[in-house]
């Protein structure tokens, strides 16, 4: 039985995990991830490659150490998308740029050839491609951007850490908006719009592909196989779809930082009113169509955090199962994304003075119908515009932990929500079929059970607050983009 080191490097967090080629995950170690501010912009936010590598070394040594005697294969890895890591011209990574970085934002009116962008990138021009916060680095930090030599994903670095390669995958480089969808390789146009050095793009390896032997010291410290490989890997989304088994004519939602609602053509997408990004699936094989409310199972994490530090999940879902009326509306997601709009403003929204039967249970709750809301807003517009006429939809991801999102999804949309096993490690269970088809290992899911399934049922509840909560949160963002 093979066995591979997995990666998972998401916005909050990174884990390590070691898994048996049939799914059976047998360890796995993560740490938190830091982030620092650049007071050079309103809202940039940067990490130090250099400590993200040593704790997941660490926690690579970890997994290894709690299954003494199993020997890893292979490693691969998956990012998050809008991501990317400099390195200097002597290969070392020294600066990273987050998915969550907005330092391009301001700059992003110089932009021209707007619509020319959307067709060949799949993407409208926004600060949350990756060629954008190049743009703003060179702009008002040039000695940061002057000193880079290479450009690479989060889970090309990984790569490089493991094997001294450089390669950039085809699901990852179409989030830079540097790269042509229809010809399937970096644009020298796009580039020349944003002023980057083509020289700084590696070349472009599929998912699944062998980029290399795991380098020696690596090896040895971790206790690898002596033939271990390094699979290429991609982006996180992409690698938790392979788990869900998504098909031409299924609508697929990850659930976890944001909430990506995909669909899978065979053909290049384009939509003249640019209501839906197209990317790149694995390998530059199909295309995902997608819509996304944005930040959602980020901001659920960060105010269960604040009120409920110490409470299980399990105790909240059941203080959820009990609640027949709802006392305040959230909204904390960032996307409108079929008007291109970013949401600036959200909160909590509740009448005046304050209530006194509001307690945190009903804020949390309103949380999470914030992000079944913003979801189903993005699901029925893509339903709409793929012509989806299944019953069902197709689900993953760690906020499905969440069996109250669960209902929330099915009772607003009037489909079933399938959950494959493995649903809550879909990123770490879509890279082992990677490793597995690369080494040509058995596939066979090491989960056992039939798919987890909600159907629709009568869901007052979250009906009644959809419309109130939409009333809301166009309210206070109308205001805003009048003031």
């Amino acid at each position: 039985m093979k066995h591979y080191l997995l990666i998972d490097l998401g916005t909050g967090s990174t884990r390590a995990a070691l898994v048996r080629a049939d799914g059976e995950i047998l360890a796995v170690s993560s740490f938190v991830n830091r982030y620092y501010r650049d007071e050079a912009y309103p809202d940039a936010q940067y990490f130090l490659p250099q400590e993200w590598e040593e704790e997941l070394l660490r926690c690579c040594e970890e997994v290894h150490a709690r299954c003494p005697g199993i020997r890893a294969d292979a490693v691969s890895a998956a990012g998050a998308r809008q991501s990317i890591v400099l390195l200097d011209r002597g290969g070392q990574a020294f600066y990273g740029l987050p998915n969550i970085d907005n330092r391009g934002r301001e700059f992003m009116d110089r932009i021209r050839d707007k619509e020319r962008l959307y067709e060949m990138s799949g993407k409208w021009v926004t600060e949350d491609c990756c060629a954008a916060k190049l743009l703003g680095l060179r702009l008002r930090r040039p000695e940061l951007s002057e000193s880079a030599g290479t450009v690479l994903s989060l889970s090309g670095w990984i790569c490089r850490l493991f094997t001294g390669l450089s390669v950039f995958e085809p699901s990852q480089a179409c989030e830079t908006q540097l790269y042509d969808l229809g010809t399937g390789n970096w644009s020298d146009f796009l580039c020349s719009v944003y002023g980057v050095n083509p020289a700084l793009l590696p070349p472009l390896a599929a998912a699944g592909s062998v980029a290399g032997a795991v380098l020696p010291k690596l090896r040895r410290s971790l206790g690898m196989a002596e033939d271990a490989v390094f699979v290429v890997g991609g982006a996180d989304t992409q690698a938790a779809l392979l788990q869900t088994g998504l098909q031409p004519g299924d609508i697929a939602i990850v659930s976890g930082t944001t909430s990506p609602v995909t669909a899978l053509v065979d053909h290049k997408y384009y939509d003249p009113q640019q209501r839906v990004w197209t990317d790149a699936n694995f390998g530059g094989r199909g295309f995902l169509i997608e819509t996304n409310p944005g930040v959602t199972g980020l901001n659920y994490q960060r105010v269960k955090a604040s009120l409920f530090p110490d409470t299980p999940y399990e105790e909240l879902e059941r203080a959820y199962a009990e609640k027949r009326d709802f006392r305040c509306t959230a909204s904390f997601s960032s996307l409108l994304f079929h008007e291109r709009r970013a949401l600036r403003t959200g909160g909590f929204f509740l009448g005046t003075p304050f209530p006194d039967q509001v307690d945190r249970v009903d804020m949390l709750w309103a949380v999470l119908a914030d992000i079944a809301c913003a979801t189903y807003e993005q699901l029925w517009r893509l339903r709409e515009l793929c012509g989806h006429d299944r019953d069902y939809i197709l689900g993953c991801g760690g906020g499905f932990r969440s069996e109250t999102l669960c209902r929330m999804l099915a009772d607003l949309s009037g489909l079933e929500l399938r959950l494959l096993p493995g649903f809550e490690q879909a990123t770490v269970l879509g890279l082992c079929r990677l490793c597995s088809g690369a080494l040509g290992a058995e596939t066979e899911s090491g989960t056992q059970g039939g798919a987890l399934c909600y159907r629709p049922g009568e869901g007052e509840l979250i009906r009644r607050y959809l419309p109130v909560w939409n009333r809301n949160r166009l309210a206070v963002n109308t205001m805003e983009a009048k003031n």
